[in-house]
């Protein structure tokens, strides 16, 4: 079984509303796209909030302002080779303009989002592991 780290960031801007991508395709073993917050693997030698920063970079065109603050830390057990350990920080972002990252040829990226407010969460088919994350933030998800 194969170990990664990733990182996730739950970004909220000054209205209240938390930025969701829609991923191009389905999780292995799921039937349709999902939402999702930014985010990915630290490559080795990569300091995690370094990571944080280039992910966000990568998928939005966004940049981080100010400190991230971590909310979660949690076993993604998906697949039956991987263990993934993922930190999903709390972050805010400098003003822009969102740039999905749409080159991936195997579509694994995202090709829509939604700046969502907190009661409209609920109604997103998004991840089962961001049920834990949004619940310390007293955002009660539906579980997908």
């Amino acid at each position: 079984m194969e170990l990664q780290v990733g990182v996730k960031a739950l970004i909220k801007d000054d209205k209240g509303h938390y930025l969701f991508l829609k991923r191009a395709l389905p999780y292995e073993g799921d039937a349709k796209p999902k939402w999702d917050i930014p985010g990915g693997r630290i490559e080795p030698g990569e300091p995690i909030l370094e990571a944080l920063a280039r992910e966000i970079k990568e998928e939005t065109g966004l940049n981080i302002k100010g400190e991230p603050r971590i909310l979660h830390a949690q076993d993604i057990l998906r697949l039956t080779d991987k263990h993934i350990v993922r930190l999903t920080f709390e972050v805010q972002v400098e003003p822009g303009e969102i740039k999905l990252d749409t080159s991936d040829p195997n579509g694994t990226h995202h090709n829509d989002y939604a700046w969502v407010p907190a009661e409209g969460i609920k109604d997103l088919y998004h991840d089962r592991y961001l049920v834990p994350v949004l619940e310390r933030l007293d955002i009660t998800p539906n579980s997908p």
